[in-house]
């Protein structure tokens, strides 16, 4: 897999996040840092506290067992020290969903994104109102440097420094548009409108997946979003408001041909 396609998408062998492509992710990567460091020390604290009791209280060490039952101190010790380490993993993490959650007065462009089974459809509404439908490209179909099981005929194409708003919808059964690089994953759910933003900061392609099991071919419902220049962008909504112009969605039967 060509290095580049990394930065927006998994490989092999990686242990860590996707490279961060918005502040939201960053914040989420920032404060997962966070966490791991809290737990490590915990668990660190409790192996050598319970290496510490197996040799100094064996049965060699004591033969004679303490008849003691209760540890004034130590109760509320252990009491305490956890509600006070999670009251400082509440405080930023409230902060941290408030920040994903809340919708920014500042919005530049809003896209509508609708799951079916078992793909994306996509309208601009801001840029002309044109839509599209994305199918995920055929193993026997993908060009060199593509990814398998990620990529889509259509791509969904967006600015960078941009405030988006994405309304998320289904027509059938619950979907979840995710993708991990831009710090955005939220349900898709029939006749309800979800919503999240995002800011990408750089430019690349970037991907996702239904995150939501959704039926027998669950996994074959990629994302595949473009962020490209603002100048860029402005010369994509003008072929896109043409390429897409009357564009029907495909039947159940087309589709379910294709998937098969």
């Amino acid at each position: 897999m060509p290095f580049a396609a990394w930065a927006g998408a998994p490989h092999n062998w990686q242990t860590g996040f996707i490279p961060p492509a918005s502040k939201s992710m960053e914040s989420i990567e920032n404060f997962n840092d966070v966490l791991f460091v809290i737990i490590s020390l915990i668990t660190i604290f409790v192996l050598a506290l319970l290496v510490y009791v197996m040799w100094r209280f064996s049965a060699k060490r004591n033969p004679v067992p303490s008849t003691r039952s209760h540890n004034a101190l130590i109760e509320v010790l252990w009491t305490v020290v956890p509600v006070l380490i999670l009251v400082g993993i509440a405080i930023p993490s409230f902060k941290q969903l408030y920040f994903l959650g809340r919708i920014p007065a500042n919005i530049d462009m809003t896209i509508k994104a609708t799951g079916h089974q078992w793909y994306w459809s996509y309208q601009y509404p801001d840029n002309g109102g044109f839509g599209f439908d994305a199918f995920m490209i055929a193993d026997d179909q993908l060009k060199p440097g593509q990814l398998r099981l990620l990529e889509t005929d259509n791509i969904v194409v967006l600015p960078v420094d941009t405030n988006v708003r994405v309304i998320v919808t289904a027509d059938d059964v619950i979907h979840s548009w995710a993708v991990p690089a831009l710090g955005v994953k939220i349900d898709a759910v029939p006749g309800r409108i979800n919503e999240l933003w995002f800011r990408a900061d750089r430019i690349g392609s970037f991907y996702g997946q239904c995150s939501e099991l959704c039926g027998v071919n669950h996994g074959f419902m990629p994302i595949r979003v473009e962020v490209v220049s603002k100048e860029d962008f402005a010369k994509w909504t003008e072929g896109a408001k043409t390429k897409f112009a009357g564009v029907e969605a495909p039947s159940r039967v087309a589709l379910a041909g294709q998937n098969n």
